[in-house]
């Protein structure tokens, strides 16, 4: 099932413009060759202008173009495509279609479909790990796309205002990590928190009181990407 945007037009992947272009020239090929690939191959007509426009990041094309084009330029999909972002993206840059994604990772493929248009992850744990271990998820991906994110905020929250280690066990259920792994971690944030409220704390003084919790909010409003970026996995 095509991804069309609000206006009713083909939602369009991240394209590699000067990817395509270098691979074209290595292969000796015209945008015009290309084309005529893209057509026989495929039965997608496509002008030889059409291919020049996509190299000059004028345009991109569409999933199916895209798909088109990388067998015609005798490369992976994920070879034209820029980093993935959404799970669709993840997806293409296998050359994936969404029934075999589904299959992989024992999904109903509508399911998986509403899941990919932006709708509530509504698979098991072991789903989860298929879809982790089939797409090469980084673990701040596979928590978004599986709709943890707000609960992993909370229990960082929770971790750096009162006592990190209640929060090292539900975090454990939410985050794929080691015991020890979390414990250092969750410890480490919750000392970063509690030195940002001090270094801007003076006793007495009602704007520094003002500051620290400006300074304190700002911190919690980016716990998430703080947790990612200990763990070693920057959020994308």
């Amino acid at each position: 099932m095509p991804v069309h945007t609000q206006d009713g037009e083909p939602r369009r992947p991240p394209f590699h413009a000067e990817a395509a272009r270098r691979l074209r020239e290595a292969l000796g090929m015209t945008p015009a060759h290309v084309a005529y690939g893209i057509r026989a191959a495929f039965g997608i007509p496509v002008p030889p202008a059409t291919v020049a426009s996509w190299e000059r990041g004028e345009s991109a094309p569409t999933e199916a173009e895209l798909t088109a084009l990388a067998g015609a330029l005798w490369c992976a999909p994920g070879d034209l495509l820029g980093a993935p972002d959404t799970l669709r993206e993840y997806r293409l840059a296998l050359g994936l279609a969404p029934a075999d994604l589904a299959l992989r990772i024992g999904m109903d493929r509508a399911a998986y479909e509403r899941l990919e248009a932006g709708g509530a992850w509504s698979g098991s744990d072991r789903q989860a790990a298929s879809l982790a271990e089939v797409l090469s998820l980084p673990l701040p991906a596979l928590v978004r796309f599986t709709g943890r994110d707000g609960q992993l905020t909370e229990l960082l929250t929770s971790a750096a205002t009162t006592r990190w280690q209640a929060s090292v066990r539900p975090v454990g259920q939410v985050v794929p990590l080691s015991r020890q792994q979390l414990r250092a971690v969750l410890q480490e944030v919750h000392g970063a928190y509690q030195a940002t409220m001090a270094a801007t704390l003076n006793w007495g003084d009602s704007d520094s009181a003002e500051e620290s919790g400006r300074a304190g909010r700002a911190f919690l409003d980016g716990i998430l990407a703080e947790f990612w970026a200990r763990v070693g996995e920057p959020r994308p």
